[in-house]
């Protein structure tokens, strides 16, 4: 039994992050998993340059409903279930995520959870379990699933690696340069190619 694990921001959808400091103008804010392999830390000072510029939930929100899918995510995404069990785990939120899923045909996503205070300031984070990624793709295991897993940032190599066969997709330079033995691929058809060949 396969089934297939793939990262959210950067391989199905823009990076938000990244949009919402064009959108607001803090150029601090692009930022991302790509850059800082600690996520935990990457979050706490992302809400530190919130809350130094009086930002909250909404205007992230409203900047999320702006962000369409990459050109040729959603194709990839139905035609890859039409084959086999897919699972999103992302480090996002549910809050950023929702209106995302609904553009995407509305897939299982594995995701955590913000703490919103009722005047909108983002004042934590919930981490569904730690290491969320590679936890989840060794709980499939767990239960008899072979996994195949693909991503674009450092907090996906864990699962990537961890599975029957993993695969970056639209990664850095450096990432694939320090990761030479993982197969790394720049379109939908090449990525659904690979994993074609995994199934079975």
């Amino acid at each position: 039994m396969d089934i297939v694990c793939l990262d959210l921001e950067g391989v199905l959808v823009p990076e938000i992050w990244i949009a919402f400091s064009q959108a607001s103008g803090i150029p601090e804010l692009k930022k991302t998993t790509r850059d800082e392999p600690d996520y935990d830390k990457l979050m706490t000072w992302r809400l530190g340059v919130l809350k130094e510029h009086g930002l909250g939930l909404r205007e992230i929100q409203d900047t999320i409903a702006t962000i369409d899918p990459i050109p040729g995510a959603k194709d990839f995404l139905d035609e890859l279930r039409s084959m086999t069990q897919v699972i999103i785990i992302s480090d996002t939120f549910t809050q950023f995520a929702t209106p995302l899923m609904k553009k995407l045909g509305w897939p299982t996503i594995f995701c955590n959870s913000l703490e919103v205070a009722e005047n909108g300031e983002i004042t934590g984070f919930k981490m569904r379990i730690e290491n969320s990624k590679l936890t989840t793709v060794r709980a499939l295991q767990s239960i008899g699933y072979e996994t195949i897993a693909s991503g674009d940032s450092y907090n996906d190599l864990g699962m990537i690696k961890a599975s029957k066969a993993g695969f970056l997709f639209k990664s850095t330079d450096k990432i694939k340069a320090d990761n030479p033995d993982l197969p790394a691929y720049e379109t939908y058809d090449e990525l659904l190619a690979a994993i074609k060949a995994q199934l079975g």
